[in-house]
């Protein structure tokens, strides 16, 4: 891991997002809670945020983090297209970037698992932070796309 002993705490946050693309129609069932498995948000909402909050033990070189703030969203972002958006925050030495990200990239799974039974053409991408604030590089924003 990287030495963050020096570093000065700061309040640090951090914006991710996944997106599922499911083929057409088939959002309505599933934002209707008519999926297999019952209603997603809340399974997934839940597993986000127990992912976010263990990334540090989920990937490698990660520190572990104690989370000030921690929010998962769905948002729908198109007629067939939904998107995790999780946002974590702390007041420490190294970013939360890992955390929203592990957080938005875990309910995404969830929600592909509770819905592969009505369909296997469910597609999970764009995995991406979009927003990073804190720390000595300050703010980054990712650059518009049409996605």
């Amino acid at each position: 891991m990287v030495d963050v002993s020096k570093k000065r705490v700061s309040s640090r946050s951090a914006l991710a997002r996944a997106a599922i693309v499911f083929p057409p129609g088939l959002l309505e069932r599933v934002l209707a809670a008519q999926g297999p498995k019952g209603a997603v948000e809340e399974v997934a909402r839940a597993a986000g945020m127990l992912a976010a909050k263990r990334t540090g033990e989920l990937i490698p070189m990660c520190h572990p983090l104690g989370l000030d703030h921690l929010s998962l969203e769905f948002v729908r972002a198109g007629r067939d297209r939904l998107e995790v958006r999780c946002r974590a925050a702390c007041r420490g030495r190294t970013g939360v970037e890992m955390e929203a990200m592990t957080g938005a990239a875990v309910a995404a799974l969830v929600i592909y698992d509770m819905t592969k039974g009505l369909d296997h053409g469910i597609r999970i991408e764009a995995l991406e932070l979009l927003e990073k604030r804190g720390g000595k590089s300050g703010t980054w924003k990712a650059a518009k796309t049409s996605s």
